[in-house]
């Protein structure tokens, strides 16, 4: 097996019973989402430890194949930007092995949340819904559906009826609202229940988002309790 991941790691309680592994954007780090932790305002109890994983460093073609940190690489394919579909499995295999080093340290699959912004978002979607075991949700933040033609036949069915929170900007000129629009719309008619949130950024997270994130979470770990 691939060497694991280096990741950030932040516990709110000791020993705690739920985490949330979360993916950065491309060309970003383990770094990038660390201080919204206190802006989420999660409840006291259960305790969560959030992951947040550094991805492989690897050249990305449509930056002109500079080295930089990415969970896969995306061609410019006739004005289409594609993802390496190789590269996302490899990504996979290496998020599967956060989620087993989390059971193996207490915590069940039922209280792991898989989440990630950009290409981090997109990689917690195409993870979760093949993931065998039943997680607790996904958040996928700003993102598009990678290898969409392939879910319907990979997709596992514990994750079938699986809390996803999905959240987009109306501005956003990395990734077009369109784009995240398809997704939505082949994971709905695939029948999969979304919680989705459109706010008027660009490409980034927003104060209103952070709140409706840290609701979501409340639910979808039940948390009870209040931080403070």
């Amino acid at each position: 097996m691939a060497d694991q991941l280096e990741a950030i790691e932040i516990e709110t309680a000791a020993s705690p019973g739920a985490s949330i592994i979360w993916m950065h954007g491309l060309g970003a780090d383990g770094h990038d989402f660390v201080d919204v932790v206190p802006e989420l305002s999660l409840p006291a109890r259960p305790g969560v430890r959030f992951v947040f994983p550094h991805a492989p460093m690897r050249p990305v073609t449509i930056n002109g194949g500079y080295v930089m940190r990415a969970w896969y690489d995306i061609r410019d394919d006739g004005g289409v930007r594609r993802e390496d579909p190789a590269g996302v499995r490899a990504s996979q295999k290496a998020i599967e092995a956060l989620i087993a080093r989390e059971k193996e340290r207490g915590v069940p699959a039922a209280a792991i949340v898989l989440a990630g912004f950009s290409q981090g978002g997109a990689m917690a979607l195409h993870t979760a819904l093949r993931h065998t075991e039943r997680l607790a949700g996904v958040m996928a933040l700003s993102c598009s559906l990678p290898l969409a033609d392939t879910l319907a036949a990979e997709a596992a069915p514990a994750n079938r009826d699986v809390s996803i929170f999905m959240a987009h900007g109306t501005h956003d000129p990395m990734i077009p609202m369109a784009r995240a629009l398809r997704a939505r719309e082949v994971l709905t008619g695939l029948g999969y229940r979304l919680e989705w949130h459109e706010y008027p950024m660009p490409h980034s997270v927003c104060v209103e988002e952070i709140a409706d994130i840290g609701v979501w979470l409340g639910k979808v770990l039940g948390a009870d309790g209040p931080t403070r």
